[in-house]
């Protein structure tokens, strides 16, 4: 039988989580406004964060790890190559093989990206919040970590 003391604790983690979890959205959509993106699709940077996260793959691998059938995979990095932020070469151990990876041009791209949020974030974090606010969002940024981690 389930305690009832336990209830208004549920009842606050399920509204908190709420809150959260649309707080954390609309951070990410503020934050995604402040570096751009030009055109690309959610597939096409999708593919860009793996290639820069797993490092050098093939298009197959690439469509597996996505999702998504090779031929699809196919066409999002020939627009990311076009783009000049993707390129292939042979694989070393299976000449056959083209393993694509990530050009300067896109790793400076998404460095001056990151960089471009992280700025927004602290000029916000700055001019809205005191210090002891900003020593309360530290320890909810801890809290946050460890939610976050398993």
């Amino acid at each position: 039988m389930p305690d009832r003391a336990d209830e208004p604790r549920k009842a606050t983690a399920s509204a908190v989580s709420a809150e959260l979890r649309a707080i954390v959205g609309k951070l990410k959509r503020r934050l995604r406004e402040q570096s751009d993106v030009g055109d690309f699709t959610p597939s096409q940077l999708s593919t860009l964060l793996r290639l820069e996260r797993d490092g050098p793959a093939t298009t197959s691998s690439l469509a597996r790890g996505e999702g998504m059938r090779p031929q699809s995979m196919a066409t999002i990095v020939a627009v990311l190559e076009a783009a000049g932020l993707v390129s292939g070469a042979p694989d070393p151990t299976d000449g056959r093989r083209i393993l694509l990876s990530l050009t300067e041009q896109c790793r400076t791209w998404f460095k001056e990206g990151r960089a471009a949020r992280q700025d927004w974030l602290a000029r916000r974090i700055q001019a809205h919040l005191s210090p002891e606010e900003r020593q309360h969002l530290a320890g909810a940024v801890e809290l946050l970590k460890r939610l976050a981690d398993d």
